[in-house]
Parts: structure tokens; sequence; C-alpha cells
């Protein structure tokens, strides 16, 4: 608590040091009682010189781990807007009291207390209101909506509606990234007795331990089990994300938009978690906030700038081209289908990805031992992503051994990744347990390998020496190829990034049928 008063401290004294023309007369911070009377730290952001109101409401709970400071600048571009704001520190952090429950019950209900509050204290609209949030902002703002039907608009950005899918894909825990989250919940919180369990586990090296503690939670901490309760209010909902969201991956974002009903809109960019919108909280002219922006003017406040008319789902490239669709079928509907065929070769077998389907075939690789292909760093790599800098591998040094790589032919003209690459392959492990991590990369003529897209898969408790189908979907991109690249698959068995669970020198055989669906422009 004494660090979180000091940092309090040194922010209001940086704020009144301001020349007066620099503060915004209507910003001032407040104590506001939570559902069950815990006081919440929270900064009010008023209309100044543009009438009594009423105004419309925008409530913006904070990230995790982050103070209600994080959409000051963005509250304060809202106000002139002429939109009353509450950016609150969420439940459990900094000058909020109470403890970290994980979006539970309690920090759900929250986001109706400081409505309820606002609505008293402020000249806002009660026709008129909106959520929105980053990341841990963002999942409560859908969780809010889904059991406040006075919320009529939501922006999520990098956020999640199923967190199994997100910490735990199929069945793989990210292990950066869930490390990430226990540290810094508890380097600037009071963790809850679920969380504060978790954190034990995970930095004891148990991170599956972890996850399958929380499992039973997580049903109703995520959107996802709301779909009913948001079909029946329909509020209007805004989502982005980045295709490298190093802690809560898109493709669960992508299948959530997918089944909502109602005014939706889904808008990818590249980067990482929480780093596109960032200049955008800051009050910073941004790409993630000009949507927020233009959401909230359609849905609060009956502007109609043309939003009604563009297609729902806007994927941006590396590059700043936007490629947009009526759904995600309209995105699937452009897929290629590549057949894999048996790797082949003395020094560095590789196998071709073709149009027509290989003769069977069947090639092992050791598991439990590193390769060149990798996911890259949580945070750093998908944030150098953003820069167009995606993470790089040189693929001939990839280890035949432990890893199978499948290329395809060079094409001599500009393509274009867009989408979700869906992998198809016959696997036969011959231990109960095995991870497989599979990399499509755009490779120049030197053989340097930008990562595209990649997805774990763990195998638990299969028999060994038994064949099954694996199929996973890579996660969403739209990544611009130059002529002359071609497209190369990696899989094999350890990533850094997540806590597989391949053993050391084991075995798995991966073979036919086998293909890879590539959506391309």
């Amino acid at each position: 608590m004494r660090s979180i008063l000091i940092g309090l401290a040194l922010w209001w004294g940086w704020v009144v040091a301001l020349p007066a023309h620099a503060v915004d007369p209507g910003v001032r911070y407040e104590r506001i009682a939570g559902w069950d009377g815990t006081a919440l730290g929270a900064v009010v952001i008023t209309p100044q010189g543009q009438g009594d109101g009423p105004f419309p409401l925008v409530v913006m709970p904070s990230s995790w781990a982050v103070p209600n400071l994080e959409y000051v600048g963005r509250g304060k571009v809202l106000a002139r807007q002429g939109y009353v704001v509450v950016s609150y520190t969420s439940r459990g952090f900094w000058d909020s009291e109470g403890r970290i429950d994980i979006a539970g019950a309690a920090t759900v209900e929250d986001v109706s207390a400081v409505i309820d509050w606002a609505l008293a204290n402020t000249p806002s609209d009660p026709a008129r209101i909106g959520a929105s949030g980053i990341s841990y902002g963002a999942g409560v703002s859908l969780l809010a909506a889904a059991r406040d039907p006075r919320i009529r608009a939501v922006a999520a950005l990098s956020g999640w509606a199923d967190l199994e899918a997100s910490l735990y894909a199929n069945e793989t825990f990210s292990k950066q990234g869930g490390a990430l989250l226990v540290v810094a919940g508890t380097a600037t919180g009071r963790p809850g007795p679920e969380l504060a369990a978790a954190t034990r586990l995970i930095l004891a090296g148990r991170g599956d331990d972890a996850v399958q503690g929380l499992l039973p939670l997580i049903p109703e901490r995520g959107a996802v089990g709301e779909l009913a309760a948001l079909a029946e209010s329909r509020p209007a909902i805004l989502l982005v994300n980045a295709y490298n969201d190093s802690l809560f991956p898109p493709g669960q974002m992508v299948d959530f938009h997918e089944a909502l009903e109602g005014a939706k809109r889904l808008v990818m960019v590249h980067g990482d978690h929480a780093t596109a919108e960032l200049p955008g909280a800051l009050g910073l002219p941004n790409l993630a906030y000009d949507e927020v922006g233009r959401w909230f003017d359609r849905h609060l406040r009956g502007h109609d700038d043309g939003l009604d008319a563009e297609p729902p789902v806007h994927l941006y490239s590396q590059r700043g081209n936007v490629a947009a669709y009526a759904d995600w079928q309209a995105v699937r509907a452009t897929e290629v289908v590549h057949h894999l065929g048996a790797p082949r070769g003395l020094l560095r077998p590789t196998g071709a990805m073709g149009s027509t389907v290989a003769p069977a075939w069947s090639h092992r690789i050791v598991t439990g031992l590193p390769t060149l292909a990798h996911s890259g760093t949580v945070m750093i790599s998908g944030f150098m992503q953003g820069l167009g800098v995606a993470p790089y591998s040189w693929i001939p040094g990839v280890s035949r051994l432990a890893a199978g790589v499948w290329e395809g032919a060079p094409a001599w003209h500009a393509r274009t990744v867009a989408g979700m690459p869906h992998l198809r392959i016959e696997v036969v492990p011959e231990q109960a347990d095995t991870s497989l991590f599979a990399y499509l990369y755009s490779v120049d003529g030197l053989g340097n390998g930008a990562l595209i897209s990649h997805k774990p898969y763990s195998l638990r408790g299969a028999t060994p020496g038994r064949a099954q189908t694996v199929e996973m979907r890579l996660e969403a991109t739209h990544w611009e190829m130059p002529p002359g690249h071609r497209l190369v698959l990696v899989i094999d068995t350890v990533d850094p990034r997540y806590g597989g669970v391949s053993p050391l020198v084991g075995g798995v055989r991966i073979g036919s049928p086998a293909q890879l669906g590539i959506p391309m422009r």
C-alpha cells in the first residue's frame, strides 16, 4: 500500500505542476464504492463548455496490473468529443481495495456499480452507456455487457473471450505468458486465493497443475459462455486484437466474433498484447482507437459516417494494407490446399508442399530437442512484428533430426496470406505425452524465414504406436510476401514460450494424409 500511495502522490504532483492551460478542468480523482462497498480508485473526466448534458458515458476498467491512469489520455480525447469517462483501477490492483479474483463475479459487478455512481454523480445519459478496456479491462467489459443490459456498446482491445483457449491452447500451457501475468499481478496488487495458488505453482515450474486448478473456474470468466445473454441484450461489440498476441491469441476472438449476434466488428493488426493500441490509450493518434471512437460515435451518439456499410471483418497487413470481409466464412473461402509430401534428402530431408496428393509416407522426428524454429519471446517478438520485423529463423539450419520441414515453390509475384492456416496431419506418438509446434514461414532465397503464424498442440494420454489425426488452426495473420519468397512449414516438439510435455529423446512419426490449407490473396 505504501508504494501505491507514493505512486499516486507522484502522479498527482506531476499533474498539478503542469501549466494551467495543460490541465483539463474536467479531470478529477474519486473513490467509488464497488458492488460490495470495496473502494475503487477512479479518474473521472467530464466534458467542459459543451452544455449541461446529459452525455454518453464510457466506463473503462483498467488492464491487469495497470492503474486508472491508463486511459486518462484517451479519456480526455473522448471528453472533448462529448463523453463522460470513468477510468478506474480494477479490484485488487494499485489504489483499488479488495483482492484480485481473475475476472470473477465481484470484478464484473464493479462495472455496474461504477455505472450507478456515474449516473448519480456526473451528467451521464442512462440510455447511452459504453464499456471499454484493454486486456483485463476488455474481458471484464464483455462480461459486464452480458450481465448489465444498460451497456449498449463495447470496445474490447487485446481481450479474451475464452481463457482456456488463450492460456492453454490445444492443452499447451503458455509458460512465458502465464509467468508474466502472475508476476505482474503479485507485484502490483493483492492476489485472491485462486491467483495466489496458481502463482505458487507457476513459479515452481508446475504450469500444468496451475491450469488444472483454474479450469473449473474458467467457464464463468469468459464471454464465450455468455453468448445467450449477449444475444438477448444485443450490445454493439467491437473487437480489436493483434495477430501475435502472446497472452490472448486472436483465434479465440475470431470464434467469439463469429458466434455473436447483432452489431459487431473485428479488427486485427500486427503487434503483441496491448502494444498496437498503447499510443491511442495515451491520447495519441492511433488506428485501434480511431476504430473505438467511430464505434462509440455510431452506437452511443448516433453519428453515421458509413460504418454500417463497411464489411465487419478488417485484417491489416504488416504494411498497413487492409483486407475487408463480410465474415470469417469469406476469409476461409480464399484457402488454398497444399498437400505435404515425404521429406527426402540425406543431410537435410525436406518435404514438398504441392497441389497434388503425395504417395503414403511416414517420417520420424526425435522429441524434446530444440531447433532454430521458435515462436519468439512473449511481448517482445510481437511488438517487433508490429514494426514489420517478424521472428526470424534460418531454415537450412533447422535440425531435421528434431523437426519436419516442408517447403513450397518460390513465387515470382507478390502473394498474401490472410486468415488462419489449417493443418491436418497423421501422427503416431511413441509415448503418451508429446507436444507439437507448427510454424509457417515466408522464406527468401537465402533461407531466412520470417514467421507468419504458429500454433502449439499437445497429445496427452495417447496410446503409443496408435495413429491419430491431428488438426490445428494456426493463428490469424495478414502477411504480404515479397516476390521470390516461398512458404515453409516446420513442425518440432519444443518451444521456449510454452510448457510442452515432449520427453527428451523420445519420438513421434508424422505422416500422410497430410495437408496445410493456407488462405491466400
